[in-house]
């Protein structure tokens, strides 16, 4: 019998290969990537039937790799693999399609659970955080929204934000040095933010980037 095709994002090696153990059994591990814009290739590129994904990725952050997977038509089940235990991330990871929100350090016992729920249609949130989830409402997930930003502009805050520089930020977007400046000041004019700092600081209170 064919297993399901599964692509693990994650950009911590100790965790992916604790990860292989758990998962070699059931499923068939078609690829390993440790950023979010790896996570966008290859998923469209192997299709798989499963993402196991971290949210706190260089980059691109695993939310807003998702959210741009499923804008292109991708319908794999999603389940994030976190560390962030406020209930506001699981709102938006569901929100976004995603149908399971496991901790991290829950991963021996609930990671599979949430997989196999996952390809049965369903919805599978760590038990740490239901009871939070359940009482998570519009304002608390529209902490993490940047409702001026288009997606375009999230990559770029997040590239700018992770300490690239415009050359770099260019190169990994395909784009010309000055077109990523002009991104960059239209950001900081949007949310009215005066310094690189505090451009910074918003990537970090909206779950952009992580702290490290």
């Amino acid at each position: 019998m064919n297993r399901p095709r599964l692509l693990l994002a994650d950009d911590h090696r100790i965790v992916v290969e604790g990860l292989r153990s758990i998962l070699a059994s059931e499923f068939d591990l078609v690829g390993i990537v440790d950023d979010g814009r790896q996570l966008v290739d290859a998923a469209k590129r192997l299709e798989p039937e499963v993402i196991v994904a971290d949210i706190a990725m260089p980059q691109l952050n695993g939310l807003d790799a998702v959210s741009q997977l499923r804008r292109e038509g991708c319908q794999a089940k999603v389940v994030f693999l976190t560390m962030h235990k406020d209930a506001t991330y699981a709102a938006k990871a569901l929100e976004i399609g995603a149908s399971g929100y496991v901790l991290k350090h829950s991963a021996s016992t609930e990671l599979l659970t949430a997989i196999r729920a996952a390809l049965l249609g369903q919805t599978y949130v760590t038990n740490d955080i239901a009871e939070g989830l359940r009482r998570a409402d519009a304002t608390r997930t529209a902490a993490l929204e940047s409702p001026s930003l288009t997606p375009r502009q999230r990559e770029v805050l997040q590239l700018f934000a992770e300490g690239r520089s415009a050359k770099q930020v260019a190169s990994i977007l395909h784009i010309s040095t000055r077109t990523a400046e002009n991104h960059k000041a239209r950001i900081m004019d949007l949310l009215n933010l005066a310094t690189t700092p505090d451009l910074v600081q918003y990537a970090l209170r909206h779950g952009i980037i992580a702290a490290e």
